[in-house]
């Protein structure tokens, strides 16, 4: 019985080994860049960016975890009307050149940089989920370049929640070899099924239904040139995040600070956001009712006018 099973366990092992290789074969290769991207040397990266609008207060929006610059378009739109905006691509993500290491170090140096080099005076930075972590990064290493600072649907903590140092011991590892992360990652992307349920579970029903074009916006930043490989870095890495010591920083530093939650979060337990507020020194947060954890899409319209808030505040 011993024999059989074992005997069994390597077919299957060389079953799969071998549709990994064929499926990885048969889908290689990248898909080119959207045209009309715009980009700018930010140090060692070359950084995608969009801008909005022409006059007032700049706006820098940084995103999350498998986002991109094209996720705050709606909110983008709407404070443009009386602001400068600008979204950027974080190193590993979207169309921003590839560049490792993908640590929270690296991020806030890229922010750094793109401030400096378009000669932003003073920006809100605002950064959702996993981008409010860079946000509070950029603000204390240069407190003196940044007018305000914005978590939108996120607290700055490693994924555990506690003062580990963040993203050094966050990584899943990955310990799936070759060819089959390859191909995992490959049958993920490639399906429109996923990408739904992500964001119909992340969104939420007062989300805009997610169209072709849209599961488009979403997966080809995963298949351009480089990307692949990126992933599994990052993946490994972990998201960003801070220590709670250094979020307890933020509270001691001039400039004003704002929290942004979906009341129905699910990536959050009850409280975090009254926390977070505490924690950076930001007055009691604004809850958005019924929305999740992408409110920036969700509620694009309550979100622009907590930022119009903070603004004014600066």
């Amino acid at each position: 019985m011993l024999r059989q099973c074992l005997i069994a366990a390597i077919v299957c092992v060389v079953s799969f080994t071998g549709f990994g290789f064929v499926y990885n074969l048969a889908t290689e290769g990248a898909v080119p860049y959207p045209p009309g991207l715009t980009f700018v040397r930010t140090g060692d990266i070359s950084t995608r960016y969009r801008e909005w609008g022409t006059t007032g207060t700049p706006v820098l929006l940084l995103h999350g975890f498998v986002e991109s610059a094209d996720t705050w378009a709606s909110t983008a739109e709407l404070l443009a009307r009386d602001h400068r905006v600008y979204a950027i691509d974080l190193d590993g993500y979207g169309y921003s050149e590839r560049v490792a290491p993908y640590d929270t170090a690296h991020l806030t140096q890229q922010v750094l940089d793109f401030i400096s080099v378009m000669h932003l005076q003073r920006p809100i930075v605002v950064g959702h989920s996993s981008g409010a972590a860079v946000a509070a990064a950029v603000a204390l290493a240069a407190p003196v370049n940044v007018g305000g600072v914005m978590f939108l649907d996120g607290d700055g903590l490693p994924l555990d929640g506690t003062a580990n140092g963040g993203r050094d011991d966050g990584g899943t590892g990955l310990w799936i070899p070759q060819p089959f992360r390859t191909t995992l990652l490959r049958l993920v992307v490639r399906s429109d099924d996923v990408f739904r349920a992500a964001y119909e579970a992340t969104c939420g029903p007062r989300c805009p239904a997610l169209t072709e074009a849209g599961i488009e916006q979403w997966r080809r930043p995963f298949q351009v040139a480089g990307a692949e490989a990126a992933a599994f870095a990052v993946l490994s890495a972990g998201i960003p995040a801070l220590p709670v010591d250094s979020l307890h920083r933020l509270a001691s530093l001039p400039m004003p600070k704002s929290v942004v939650y979906g009341a129905e979060d699910p990536e959050y337990a009850p409280g975090s956001a009254e926390q977070t507020a505490a924690r950076i020194g930001a007055p009691a947060p604004t809850l958005i009712p019924n929305a999740r954890h992408l409110t920036l899409i969700s509620d694009p319209a309550t979100v622009a006018a907590a930022v119009e808030s903070l603004a004014a505040r600066a």
